[in-house]
């Protein structure tokens, strides 16, 4: 099997401590790192827009289409991907409520990504017009949209840096402990994942996935709780 050596030693010491930036994770930011400012501040612009409700599965947003607006989503998550010609995809990101998609298009006007949702989703859909007036009636808001672009940049760059410097297993690996969260302390990753979900989100085949999770399984390393992955210990570093 392969080893990942002093790759993975630089690119995943955080999974020794079982703590690490959510690289891969849901993008729930403004609550961590704001109180409830950020919370407020999205609901605040989502008032600005029209609610429509789309179904699981729905395409959102098409990458390459033109519009001005943004979306604030209220209920439900929704992933963020890039796609080919055969339908093979890479996830980006994953939303959920109180937070918004689709700023780029308020400069370019032409989509960069494709969205789609993962559940039942109510978004408000808010106009580069209603946009400008609500910065002007909340210059606040202006510093948390550098903000949230400043980190949507890094995460960017962080998965960048893990597609070039980490094999298939340090990015499985990488996503597992940016996911995991500490319940009554143990560490469980709460978001329900098929196999081809997560290799969509890091680069590989579901067939792949399937191989890495059978020996941690076998070895110990993490439990199957239906759809949610429970990590027993500390990961290897090799594979």
């Amino acid at each position: 099997m392969a080893t990942m050596g002093a790759r993975l030693q630089r690119g995943c010491n955080a999974i020794e401590k079982q703590q690490s930036p959510d690289r891969y994770a849901m993008d729930t930011s403004e609550d961590r790192t704001s109180g409830g400012d950020g919370r407020a501040l999205t609901d605040a612009l989502a008032a600005h827009g029209v609610v429509r409700r789309f179904p699981r599965n729905a395409v959102i947003i098409t990458e390459g289409d033109t519009s001005d607006s943004l979306y604030v989503i209220i209920t439900g998550r929704v992933k963020v991907y890039l796609a080919d010609e055969t339908g093979r995809e890479v996830v980006l990101n994953v939303h959920g409520p109180g937070e918004y998609i689709g700023e780029m298009s308020l400069t370019e006007g032409t989509r960069t990504a494709s969205v789609m949702a993962l559940e039942t989703c109510e978004l408000s859909i808010v106009s580069q017009s209603a946009f400008r007036q609500f910065i002007a009636q909340n210059p606040d808001a202006t510093y948390h949209l550098i903000r949230k672009l400043i980190r949507r940049l890094k995460v960017a760059s962080d998965g960048v840096r893990n597609l070039a410097l980490l094999d298939v297993y340090g990015r499985v690996a990488r996503l597992l402990i940016d996911l995991a969260v500490d319940r009554d302390g143990s560490m469980v990753v709460p978001e329900p994942l098929t196999q081809q979900e997560i290799g969509n989100r890091v680069g590989c085949t579901r067939e792949m996935v399937s191989r890495i999770f059978s020996d941690l399984t076998a070895g110990g390393y993490i439990r199957f709780e239906g759809r949610h992955i429970h990590i027993l210990r500390t990961l290897p570093k090799d594979w």
